[in-house]
C-alpha cells in the first residue's frame, strides 16, 4: 500500500527544499566569485624575475675544435740484416735510446771467420799480383834488347792484369765479410723511444724476416695528424669569401691542444701540413701539426682535439647557451622582450659556439634584448604570460661581469 502525505505537509518539505537550493546556489556564487578575484589578482601579486642581455657587436677570433692523434714523425721497425742467435740485448725496455747505440748481438763467430777468410784471400791476391809485375818488368826489359819473344812479353801483362782483378775480387769479398760481420751488431737508427722485445737472447733469428725485433718511435718533436671534413671546410671558405669572415695568419699558425682529461697542452704546435684531396670513405681532409714534447708526455696514438684559428669576425652577435633552445628538428629559437616590453620568441640560425656562447648568423640584430634567466619558470611559461608588461629594473646577477663585457644585462618583472 503506498504511503500518502497530508497536503500541509507536503507543501512544507516543498519549502525546505527550496530553501536548502538557494542557500547551496549563494555559496558555489560566492565560491566562484572569490576563485575570480584571486585569479584576477593573481599575476598582479606575484612578479616573474628575468634576465635579458642586450645585443651588442663585438670582434672575436673564429676557432675549430677538431680531433686528431698524435704520431711519429720516424718510426723504425728492427729486424737483423743477418741470421743467427741472439746473443745479448743491450736495452731497458720503453728507455730512450741515440742513434747508433747498440740494441742486439748476435753470436759474430762464424761471420767473423769468413771475415778472416776472405782478408788471406785478398793477401794472396795481392802477393800474386806483385809477382806477376815483376814477371812483367823483366820481360820487357828482354824484350827491349830482343832477347825474348813478343808474346812472353804479352803474356806476363795479361798476367798482370788478371792478379789485379783477382785483388779488387777478394777485396769485394773482404768488404762483404766485414759488413756482414758488423751487422752482428744491431744498432737503432734513429733516436726515440724503445718498445718491448720480441726475442730474447738464446733466440734464432734470420736476415731480413718479417716479424720486428722491436720497434723505436721518435717522439720529440712529435705529429699530430688532425682531420676536418671537406664540409665544414668549403662553408669556411664561403664565410671568407663573402667578407663574412677575415682570414688570419697563414704560415706558421699556431694549434692549441687539449688533452684526452681535458687539461691543455703547455706547448703550442705549429700548422705544417693542409691536405690536398679529400678521404673517399670519410669525407675529410688531414692537416698535420709539429708539436715540441721533450718531456714525453705525449705518446704516439694519444687522442687529442686541436683547437685551430680559422678566421675573425669583426662584428659578431654572441648569445649565451643557456638563452637558444633546441626543436627537435635542430633548429635555434631564443625569448626576446620586444619594444612593447612583451614576450616573444624568435628563430635564429647559430651553428657555430664560441667559448659558452653561440655565434648568431642570423635572426638577431644588434640592441634587442634577449632573455637568459627567468625565476621559476620555463621558457613555454613565459610565453604563456606574454600579455604582462615588463618594467626595467636592476642586472642579472648570475652573469659575470667579465664574461658579459661589452653586453648589458638587465633584471626584468611582470
Amino acid at each position: 500500500m503506498t504511503p500518502t502525505l497530508h497536503p500541509t505537509a507536503l507543501r512544507r518539505a516543498t519549502l525546505a527544499l527550496a530553501a536548502a537550493a538557494a542557500l547551496g546556489l549563494s555559496f558555489t556564487l560566492s565560491a566562484c566569485g572569490d576563485r575570480a578575484q584571486a585569479q584576477a589578482a593573481a599575476p598582479a601579486a606575484h612578479a616573474t624575475p628575468v634576465g635579458v642581455v642586450v645585443m651588442a657587436p663585438e670582434s672575436i677570433d673564429i676557432t675549430t675544435e677538431l680531433s686528431g692523434r698524435t704520431t711519429s714523425p720516424l718510426v723504425a721497425d728492427i729486424r737483423p740484416q743477418v741470421g743467427g742467435l741472439i746473443q745479448s740485448r743491450r736495452f731497458v725496455e720503453g728507455a730512450h735510446v741515440k742513434a747508433g747505440d747498440l740494441l742486439y748481438q748476435i753470436d759474430p763467430a762464424s761471420y767473423q771467420a769468413s771475415y778472416d777468410s776472405a782478408a788471406a784471400a785478398l793477401a794472396k791476391a795481392r802477393a800474386v799480383l806483385e809477382a806477376d809485375q815483376l814477371t812483367a818488368q823483366r820481360q820487357a826489359a828482354l824484350a827491349r834488347i830482343q832477347a825474348t819473344p813478343q808474346q812472353t812479353l804479352e803474356d806476363a801483362q795479361s798476367a798482370v792484369k788478371q792478379a789485379q782483378a783477382d785483388v779488387a775480387t777478394a777485396q769485394a769479398a773482404v768488404d762483404t765479410a766485414r759488413i756482414n760481420l758488423q751487422r752482428t751488431r744491431i744498432t737503432s737508427p734513429i733516436s726515440g723511444l724503445i718498445d718491448v722485445s720480441a726475442v730474447t737472447p738464446g733466440a734464432l733469428v734470420t736476415a731480413e724476416q718479417t716479424t720486428a725485433l722491436t720497434t723505436v718511435r721518435q717522439i720529440d718533436p712529435i705529429q699530430v695528424d688532425i682531420t676536418q671534413s671537406s664540409a665544414e671546410l668549403l662553408r669556411l671558405k664561403a664565410d671568407l669569401a663573402s667578407g663574412k669572415l677575415k682570414q688570419v695568419g697563414e704560415d706558421s699558425v699556431a694549434v692549441k691542444l687539449i688533452l684526452e682529461d681535458g687539461s691543455t697542452y703547455s706547448r703550442t704546435a705549429k700548422l705544417r701540413f693542409a691536405g690536398v684531396s679529400v678521404n673517399t670513405s670519410t669525407g675529410a681532409i688531414t692537416l698535420r701539426a709539429v708539436v715540441p714534447n721533450p718531456e714525453g708526455l705525449l705518446m704516439p696514438g694519444m687522442y687529442v682535439r686541436a683547437v685551430l684559428p680559422a678566421a675573425e669576425a669583426a662584428q659578431a652577435l654572441l648569445v649565451p647557451q643557456q638563452a637558444v633552445s633546441r626543436n627537435r628538428d635542430g633548429s635555434a629559437s631564443v625569448l626576446l622582450v620586444d619594444g612593447d616590453n612583451k614576450v616573444v620568441q624568435r628563430a635564429i640560425v647559430a651553428s657555430r659556439q664560441v667559448g659558452n656562447r653561440w655565434l648568431v648568423d642570423s635572426g638577431l640584430k644588434a640592441g634587442e634584448r634577449v632573455i637568459v634567466e627567468r625565476a621559476g619558470r620555463r621558457c613555454a611559461e613565459l610565453l604563456d604570460v606574454g600579455r604582462a608588461q615588463y618594467i626595467l629594473t636592476n642586472a642579472v646577477d648570475s652573469w659575470n661581469a667579465v664574461q658579459l663585457q661589452h653586453q648589458h644585462s638587465r633584471e626584468w618583472r611582470c
